[in-house]
């Protein structure tokens, strides 16, 4: 769909005249523009859709959006941060202060300013940027520990709530609706054998073990922007799925992402597999920057996190492959089958690999308590 971009930034208090529009980065749900302004300087700005298919109240989302920047802006300045405009988003207003603008094909977008001289990446290119992603969430959720999950909305229910998407994935089996079943048996069966694993985290929740903590919910590499020079990691970002969760699923995400040696829809599974010394700096970096405030049972579970959210996220690939891929952008033919048997091989290999996980935690552990 072609949408008039021009249009839509004069809604917001953007500066200057636009001279250059492009698509931006590579995410699966929302549309993102880098566009251009130049008056007697030039500034950048994202333009980005809301699919409100996936986030169906994008006022909820943009609330606690502007809640969570908020609060990560004035601990940032009150820490001494020369620049917080680079180490937290900054959401351009309506000129009536609101952060929403409804177009005519009853799309929502909303402005934020480009933060320069930052790279991303979809996998990790050398060891320090797994520390450094892996610092960077641990920082955010730092920075957050005095925020009250209960003041933001829960905007995708049960959105890490692993038994319920089982169920949902045993539902959509059952119901066949484009019929696709016969072809991935074998995968129904691999998550079924499973199925034991997926209520771990949240039966310790339910114990009173693993506290509710601001959560970013979508940890993955590419939303870290890494500084141009220092290659340090210095902003998180997209915020749409920011609400109340366990650490321990932003944690396991992260490794999910970072931790393996091919993209997440490569098709040659033999290049899948979980990479311990990528693992080891993710837990060496994350420890660094919130260790000392986890609880015992954050501490002890952060393997499993890692092989529980990689099932969870192959599911819901699976399962998207099931119902028609309505939920995740595709760019091919089986796509969402691509990514769920990747997403697979990638928790056979963490299970191979368990004991050695586990002793990478005990070892950085000790040095965060």
């Amino acid at each position: 769909m072609q949408y008039d971009v021009r249009e839509i930034a004069s809604h917001f208090e953007v500066e200057g005249d636009l001279q250059e529009l492009e698509p931006f980065g590579s995410g699966h749900i929302n549309d993102t523009f880098r566009a251009r302004y130049v008056s007697d300087h030039s500034h950048d700005y994202l333009h980005q859709r809301i699919n409100h298919h996936v986030f169906k109240s994008p006022e909820k989302v943009m609330d606690n959006m502007q809640k969570v920047t908020a609060h990560l802006w004035d601990k940032l300045s009150k820490a001494g941060e020369k620049d917080p405009g680079r180490r937290c988003l900054r959401l351009i207003p309506r000129p009536d202060g609101g952060l929403l603008h409804k177009d005519s094909d009853g799309n929502y977008w909303r402005t934020m300013d480009c933060i320069s001289g930052v790279e991303t990446f979809d996998t990790v290119q050398k060891p320090d940027q797994a520390y450094q992603a892996a610092r960077a969430f641990g920082r955010f959720q730092r920075l957050l520990l005095d925020f009250s999950p209960n003041e933001l909305h829960d905007t995708i229910p049960d959105f890490h709530h692993t038994p319920r998407r089982f169920n949902r994935f045993l539902e959509v089996v059952e119901i066949d609706p484009v019929g696709r079943v016969s072809e991935v048996l074998g995968e129904i069966q691999f998550l079924k054998d499973h199925q034991f694993e997926t209520t771990r985290l949240l039966d310790l929740h339910d114990q009173g073990e693993l506290p509710l903590r601001v959560t970013h919910n979508d940890t993955k590499l590419n939303n870290v922007l890494f500084d141009g020079e220092t290659g340090e990691g210095i902003c998180v970002v997209d915020l749409d799925t920011v609400m109340p969760g366990l650490a321990l699923y932003d944690f396991g995400d992260l490794v999910r992402t970072a931790a393996t040696t091919a993209a997440e829809d490569e098709v040659d599974l033999g290049r899948v597999r979980m990479d311990l010394g990528l693992f080891r700096e993710l837990v060496r970096g994350y420890l660094d920057a919130v260790g000392s405030h986890l609880e015992e049972a954050e501490l002890s579970n952060l393997a499993f996190s890692a092989r529980l959210i990689t099932l969870e996220i192959g599911m819901r690939f699976l399962t998207d492959h099931l119902e028609g891929d309505i939920y995740f952008k595709t760019h091919r033919e089986g796509h969402n089958l691509d990514r769920a048997r990747n997403q697979f091989a990638l928790v056979r290999s963490m299970e191979a690999q368990a004991p050695e996980m586990e002793g990478v935690v005990e070892e950085f552990r000790a040095c965060a308590s």
